[in-house]
């Protein structure tokens, strides 16, 4: 079986090393570094400043723990080139599995001509015809950026140009209050720039629980980070000096950058969709059938190219699902539980519906809770913001659930799996969770669903 994959991001780079464990011949085409968006422009790079911010916010308050530091000082460039390093390392990770899994990797833009064949512009210039048994489209998305901005990769950037700058800019307007603005606004709040953050929605981070979008601003508050919700840019222009906006309620605000951070939409320029009579719907993603199958049989598209949430972990789980069903075994997509991850700090992580979500469904829902401050390992780390909040229905099984506080995202999975099996509160909350760790949050906001939760009773007292 030959399959041909167009993209290497999460989603191809999966599906090629799934396929090839599973005997098939595979050519992957990617026009860049292997990793696609998260590996080189997203996920891990933006973390990598992240953690760098982390490191700075605890030198700043080691004193609170019994540590005293004389001189505290930051270098954007010694972060930037650190961050360069870990990815540099990572896309050499991938290259090499390519390599022991006998994968053959060409450079180049991918064209389909028809169900089976792909003409390759290879960046040497030649031009290359693969003929393979099934293909896999995994092209990914790229950052929306509407004329009126007028993006210019200088002063108005997107992700990709914040994560190469050398220097920390002045002053930032940040265009979006999502995953993205919300984490690099921090970052560079914490690097001394002042921030502004525009949302068009009610809230930032507009997916999640009202009252982790509260807690979240009321750090950013103490951050000295304005956050102006329920606005909307209607006008903009870019000077040599930097960046004026105008504000739907006419408030005028002007600064060094303006990050635009709305959203990305997929990328599918080029693939010859139409020609091939491959479906896409009003927003431009590809119409796949529950075997990630196009509507041309034997062509199979995941990642952000369908209409499924543009979340790296999302594209990994369809590649291997693709993978699987390209070599004949009958996978479905499982979505019925995923993970959404803010590394901002505090943490926020959720999965499955929030309150609003319940309510506008119509669903008899209970909700438990839990406060990080009532926690000893919570207290013991300095980390006391924030909660935990489980969502039940009307028979207890575990229908959603939000965390904002420390290490949020990693204990997350705990619940992403109740959710995924349909676990009930009492089920989860008979586990036992170890002393002291910050997991225990999670078995208190369980067993306050039915009013059980030992240390909150204690700390009403």
């Amino acid at each position: 079986m030959k399959i041909t994959i167009i993209g290497a991001g999460p989603g191809g780079y999966e599906a090629a090393i799934m396929a090839a464990k599973l005997g098939a011949e595979v050519t992957v085409i990617e026009k860049s570094e292997v990793g696609g968006t998260c590996l080189n422009f997203g996920c891990i790079p933006t973390k990598a400043l992240l953690a760098s911010k982390d490191v700075l916010t605890t030198s700043l308050e080691a004193e609170k723990f019994g540590v005293f530091n004389d001189h505290t000082t930051t270098d954007l460039k010694q972060i930037i080139e650190r961050k360069d390093k870990i990815v540099s390392g990572l896309v050499k990770g991938i290259e090499f599995l390519f390599e022991s899994n006998g994968i053959n990797l060409v450079r180049g833009i991918g064209k389909l001509i028809d169900s089976k064949t792909v003409e390759v512009q290879r960046i040497d210039g030649r031009v290359e015809t693969l003929v393979s048994d099934k293909i896999l489209l995994a092209t990914g998305s790229v950052p929306i950026c509407p004329e009126m901005f007028h993006y210019d990769g200088k002063k108005v950037i997107t992700s990709i140009e914040a994560l190469a700058l050398k220097t920390p800019p002045k002053s930032m307007i940040v265009v979006g209050g999502g995953v993205i603005g919300c984490e690099l606004g921090q970052f560079f709040a914490q690097m001394g720039t002042k921030i502004t953050i525009v949302e068009m929605a009610d809230q930032i981070l507009s997916s999640e629980d009202e009252s982790v979008a509260k807690q979240l601003v009321r750090q950013f508050k103490r951050e000295k980070i304005k956050v102006l919700t329920a606005n909307a840019i209607t006008d903009v222009k870019v000077q040599d000096s930097g960046v004026v906006v105008t504000l739907k309620k006419g408030e005028l605000l002007e600064a060094e950058l303006m990050l635009l951070s709305i959203g990305r939409s997929s990328y599918s320029k080029g693939l010859n969709l139409e020609e091939l009579g491959i479906k896409v719907d009003t927003k431009g993603q590809i119409e796949v059938n529950e075997s990630l199958e196009t509507s041309v049989k034997g062509i199979y598209a995941v990642g952000d190219l369908i209409s499924t949430p543009y979340l790296a972990h999302v594209a990994s789980k369809e590649g291997i699902i693709a993978a699987e069903n390209m070599l004949g075994n009958n996978k479905t997509g499982v979505h019925k539980a995923i993970p959404r991850c803010v590394y901002t700090d505090p943490q926020v992580a959720a999965v499955g519906l929030t309150e609003k979500e319940a309510q506008q469904k119509g669903i008899s829902y209970k909700t438990g809770s839990f406060d990080f401050r009532s926690l000893g390992k919570a207290q013991i780390i300095g980390k006391i913001q924030g909660q935990v909040k489980i969502i039940v229905n009307e028979h207890d099984v575990i229908i959603g659930a939000s965390i904002i506080g420390p290490e949020a995202t990693d204990l997350l999975t705990e619940l992403t799996m109740a959710v995924h099996l349909g676990l009930t509160a009492e089920v989860l909350g008979d586990v036992i969770h170890p002393h002291p760790t910050l997991s225990e949050a999670i078995m208190e906001a369980l067993h306050d669903v039915h009013g059980k939760s030992i240390n909150k009773v204690l700390m009403r007292l």
